[in-house]
């Protein structure tokens, strides 16, 4: 008996068996191979999931077995290193297979549907609407001019179509006429046009890039290390160049979806066409297009966020891995992965060469580097004529602010727009104000279902919770003494444009945040401006710090240095490096000499002297031998495992029953932790605990993993209590 093993995108951490389709003979079961779908029951739904074998046997009885309803494709839509990446993941997370198989597909086949046959979407005349004379629809001009066109040729690009001014409605008024149909163009399969000529690579840009070479054709991990502005992003193109050359693909993988227009832009002013783009923000149709064109190898060039990590690649030759440091890599709820690491594994199914690059990278790779396991390509100095900034400290104790700044960044600022350069100013929080509170009775707005206050959004007239997303409108008054005497505590992004609109009125003033950044081309459109060389001032949160390249920015500074100086999370000091290094960076990128001021209550804390006198090498370095002594990562492996529970004691409870039974088991060297109260308790109405467990390697903490897992799994959950397991967790908060 011939029996589909099925990953099916349900919650359950197994492969599920069926038997065949009614009236599949046996050679269609035996021309079935794995990555194809199936469409199957399950309970009382229907699914669709994805074949990752067939065989002989089940576990489970043959009375019990089902027969799926029906199986979807001839190929495989995931090809065998695309299925293994995937149950690999599924083994290493201890998350559910279906569920990370289906991460693997564009939104539209996960749920059943077919793939389009690849082309360019168009229009054509029915049989009906050739028979028209010229003169047929003259009353309706539009409709006429659609028809002229459709009568001289074949079939007409949509796309063309639409630049004629033929709107899709007066399209689908032909086709309700019965006298147009949509069609597809076949793709035009034109060779790859040869790269242009890249930049004449430094002495430290052609060493890394020749080592990379040599270990061509087999599994290697590099870190490219440079400063900003070093030229990591040449050296990522004439590796692509030489891959593509090679007859390979290319798979670049970004962390935020802003980054991608000029990531696009300079990739197509190299290469041309045959680049395709993979993020959540593309219209279903276009991630479709750009998956299939991956798949089948018509892209040679890949450029995705996160999930793109999973994407099947015909000929896979080359991964790169830009600002891997980056905590976007890292999926922070449902399936919890690193995009960073398993483009490692990727690379190394596929016996090539990955490239990991930062200019600050995250301690594990750092250590992996230092360890010998990945090798360590070094760019110490900016290319061109960038030098790197000053870097100095305002004390602001003691000084009036106005919206957050101090006289001395005020005159500073002056200073850099007079002289014709840009001015960047860092905030990492979002909105007018973190807190709103009542001057009469001390009311503060808090979110009714996290243990956190409501930000306010004066543009909006809104007080937002940015844990849970609940909104309520701005109260004209205090719900406990009806006072009017509201005052806003702290500073937002908004508040800081506000200010600056009164201090620089003059000048044109930009502000960079998830709120003001809507819309595909938003970000586009202003580095854009930005790269005109007006002198401007730009305020914002991380967004400005990813990656982006500002000529004419000559003064960087963070307003708030101290809000990232306390942070409970033990990789808080790595973070606040990282981000004041990448912050520092977008300063004195070209011909301009760059000026950094971190504006700070503390200037003599560690930390801060840290960055004044210290490389982000250096701090890493420090900071491994603190990890090092405390046996923290990446000298030691961590795991996570958390409750989520409306009932306060459910889920510590939980947690400690399961501490209970799996501590006896656990391997030589395990710590646990907890349970304990996640540091933000409650959230979207869930009281949040945690049970840390600190494994001395990889091996014993996947045992350790396996033994919780399946403790849980096997524990009542009473109360809708949920848990879930992070494995390397980058966020304990």
């Amino acid at each position: 008996m011939s029996i589909l093993r099925v990953a099916v995108p349900a919650p359950l951490r197994q492969l599920f068996d069926y038997l065949p389709p009614e009236g599949t003979d046996t050679r269609q079961i035996a021309g079935l191979r794995p990555g194809v779908r199936v469409r199957v029951p399950f309970g009382r739904r229907e699914l669709t999931g994805i074949l990752t074998a067939v065989v002989e046997e089940s576990d489970s009885p043959p009375g019990a077995l089902r027969a799926a309803l029906e199986v979807l494709d001839r190929e495989p839509l995931l090809n065998a290193a695309a299925l293994s990446l995937g149950l690999w993941a599924a083994r290493y997370y201890h998350h559910p297979p279906g569920e990370v198989l289906a991460l693997a597909l564009p939104p539209g086949l996960r749920e059943g549907g077919q793939p389009q046959p690849p082309g360019t979407p168009a229009w054509r005349l029915t049989t009906r609407g050739k028979g028209l004379p010229a003169d047929a629809l003259s009353r309706s001009p539009r409709q006429a001019q659609a028809l002229g066109l459709l009568q001289a040729e074949e079939a007409v690009s949509a796309a063309r179509l639409k630049a004629e001014g033929i709107s899709p409605a007066i399209l689908r008024n032909l086709a309700d006429k019965q006298l147009a149909e949509r069609c597809t163009l076949p793709p035009v399969e034109a060779a790859p046009a040869p790269a242009a000529k890249g930049l004449a690579l430094n002495p430290d840009q052609q060493q890394a890039f020749d080592h990379v070479l040599s270990e061509w054709g087999n599994f290697a991990c590099h870190l490219l290390e440079g400063v900003t502005g070093s030229g990591k992003t040449e050296v990522y193109l004439q590796l692509i160049a030489h891959c593509l050359a090679q007859g390979r693909q290319a798979l670049v993988l970004i962390p935020e979806i802003g980054l991608t227009p000029q990531t696009l832009q300079r990739f197509e002013q190299r290469f041309g066409s045959g680049i395709a783009v993979l993020h959540s923000g593309l219209a279903a149709g276009e991630r479709l297009a750009a998956w299939d064109a991956a798949r089948t190898g018509r892209a040679r060039i890949v450029i995705g966020t996160r999930s793109a990590v999973f994407t099947p690649l015909r000929e896979p030759g080359l991964i790169i891995v830009d600002e891997e440091h980056d905590s976007a890599f890292k999926q922070q709820d449902g399936f919890r992965y690193s995009a960073r690491d398993i483009a490692v594994k990727r690379a190394q199914d596929a016996r090539c060469c990955v490239v990991l690059g930062s200019a600050t990278p995250s301690l594990e790779t750092l250590h992996n580097a230092l360890e010998g396991r990945y090798h360590h390509q070094q760019l110490p100095a900016r290319a061109g004529a960038g030098t790197a900034p000053s870097i100095a400290t305002i004390d602001v104790r003691c000084q009036p602010l106005d919206g957050g700044l101090s006289p001395p960044l005020v005159a500073a600022m002056t200073d850099c727009l007079s002289s014709g350069g840009q001015v960047l100013l860092f905030l990492n929080r979002r909105g007018y104000a973190p807190t709103l509170q009542c001057h009469d009775c001390g009311w503060m707005a808090q979110c009714g279902a996290c243990d956190a206050r409501l930000t306010v959004h004066r543009r909006q007239r809104r007080l937002r919770c940015h844990h849970c997303g609940a909104t309520a409108p701005l109260a004209r008054s205090c719900p406990e003494c009806s006072s009017t005497r509201l005052l806003t505590n702290g500073l937002g992004t908004e508040q800081a444009e506000d200010s600056l609109h009164r201090q620089f009125a003059s000048w044109p003033i930009h502000r960079v945040d998830s709120d003001s950044m809507q819309g595909r081309d938003a970000m586009q459109q202003l580095v854009t401006r930005l790269h005109t060389g007006e002198p401007c001032i730009l305020i914002g949160t991380q967004m400005l710090t990813k990656g982006h390249h500002f000529p004419e920015v000559g003064l960087v500074a963070v307003i708030d240095a101290d809000a990232l100086l306390f942070s409970p999370d033990f990789r808080g000091e790595e973070r606040m490096a990282q981000l004041l290094t990448q912050v520092a960076g977008r300063a004195g990128r070209a011909d301009r000499p760059g000026r950094v001021l971190l504006q700070t209550h503390y200037p003599d804390h560690p930390a801060m002297r840290a960055i004044l006198e210290q490389s982000y090498g250096e701090q890493a370095r420090r900071l491994l031998r603190q990890r090092q002594e405390q046996g923290l990562p990446p000298w030691s492996q961590m795991l996570m495992l958390r409750s989520d529970c409306a009932d306060p004691r459910a889920g510590e409870q939980f947690l400690a029953r399961l501490r209970r039974e799996v501590e006896p088991r656990l391997p030589p060297g395990c710590k646990l932790i907890g349970p304990l109260p996640a540091p933000l308790q409650r959230r979207a109405g869930k009281f949040r605990h945690q049970l840390l467990l600190n494994a001395p390697d990889r091996r014993s903490a996947q045992y350790a993993a396996s033994q919780m897992v399946a403790a849980a799994e096997s524990l009542p959950g009473r109360g809708g209590l949920s848990w879930s397991i992070d494995i390397d967790p980058l966020d304990l908060n």
